[in-house]
């Protein structure tokens, strides 16, 4: 509802937010945040209305007051209640940063086949290296004889890079030697923290929209436990990603905390509407990341954030002949925050009401990915 001043005089201003416009009437900051996010809550139940918030967070990262962190604090944790998705801008990365990443990508891609097998994945523990096309497909299902035949039959049509923390004793990284794609890992490694400390930057503020102190998740999640994924999407023919049950990649939910997903211009990501459970494009907005809640951090909440079903479905394909056309390749860069891998993750204390149940048995961070990746991948 818009609250109008009781005042003799009722003047108008107009307030932008995530990229839509209102005009209310003389309201206080805080009044307007009310409103604003009631109407995520109503514009997310249609699918003609419904939107992935766009949230400005320099506002966070200079706030001055408590106060200020905790309007854009309650923007991030609505949007992950309602949507489970959420497009971050003036985030702190530099557009030369992403865009120096997504080269050296590209170069490893370019590799030869042969090259990039000898640093094939091998260990859903260790969760690095190479995962050529036809190896993967992402899923809910729980069942590995379902997602042994769903592998067979459709599996995910892309490739990938899996990188990890590169001090780990025990799983060591796979990387291509230096002059095969010069500065790679010199790249990745700077890349891999800086997401880390925007990861850490984020989940404070989740920590106060969850009425929690804001180093609340600090000693859970600083042994940087994360996967930072290179993802290449070859061109395709349309035609054969229109058979039964075949995607770039399938429908699916993320396994940790947060997911940073930096998207080219292609686009294809689609996001489930959690109400009427149709999916809808993630546009790719320049100068955004794409930030999605996962399923460690919906278990941490008692499903008070989402973990919001996703999928990358062919864009707009090319007409190659009166009869076949063929999708432009694809680049995305994901890289998925994890707690620290002892980590317990059980009901919050501020996610439950007395006497209220708790929706899932505590699990540890390890315990949880590995079942899910060990599932997923053979």
């Amino acid at each position: 509802m818009i609250f109008v001043s009781s005042a003799p005089k009722v003047h108008f201003r107009s307030v932008s937010h995530a990229g839509f416009s209102m005009r209310v009437c003389g309201l206080s900051s805080r009044r307007i945040e009310r409103r604003t996010l009631a109407t995520l809550a109503e514009d997310v139940k249609s699918d003609s209305t419904f939107r992935i918030p766009l949230i400005d967070f320099s506002k966070f990262r200079s706030a001055s007051s408590p106060s200020e962190k905790r309007r854009t604090a309650d923007e991030i944790v609505n949007g992950f209640k309602e949507v489970g998705f959420i497009y971050l801008e003036k985030h702190g990365i530099p557009d030369s940063t992403i865009k120096h990443v997504f080269q050296k990508s590209a170069e490893f891609f370019r590799l030869p086949i042969e090259v990039k097998s000898q640093l094939a994945w091998e260990d859903p523990r260790a969760n690095r290296g190479f995962i050529q096309i036809g190896r993967e497909r992402v899923t809910q299902s729980s069942d590995a004889d379902e997602i042994a035949k769903l592998r067979e039959k459709a599996p995910d049509f892309k490739e990938t890079m899996e990188i990890g923390r590169d001090w780990d004793k025990i799983w060591k990284n796979r990387w291509p030697q230096e002059d095969a794609v010069p500065g790679f890992r010199e790249t990745m490694l700077q890349f891999f923290q800086t997401c880390h400390e925007l990861h850490t930057s984020v989940m404070r503020a989740i920590a106060i929209g969850l009425e929690l102190d804001e180093s609340f998740f600090e000693d859970k999640i600083h042994e940087q436990y994360h996967n930072l994924r290179l993802l290449n999407y070859p061109p395709i023919r349309r035609q054969f990603l229109e058979q039964e049950g075949q995607a770039r990649a399938g429908a699916h939910s993320d396994y940790g905390t947060l997911t940073l997903l930096f998207q080219d211009s292609v686009g294809g990501l689609e996001v489930e509407n959690p109400h009427t459970k149709h999916y809808q494009p993630a546009t790719p907005i320049p100068g955004t990341i794409v930030i999605n809640a996962g399923d460690l951090l919906a278990r941490w909440s008692n499903d008070v954030l989402r973990s919001t079903l996703h999928r990358v479905v062919a864009p707009p394909a090319m007409k190659v002949s009166a009869t076949e056309s063929v999708t432009p390749a694809r680049q995305s860069i994901a890289f998925f925050c994890n707690p620290n891998a002892g980590a317990q993750i059980a009901c919050l204390p501020t996610c439950s009401n007395v006497g209220q149940e708790h929706k899932y048995a505590p699990v540890t961070t390890e315990e949880y990915i590995v079942g899910r990746l060990s599932a997923t991948l053979h």
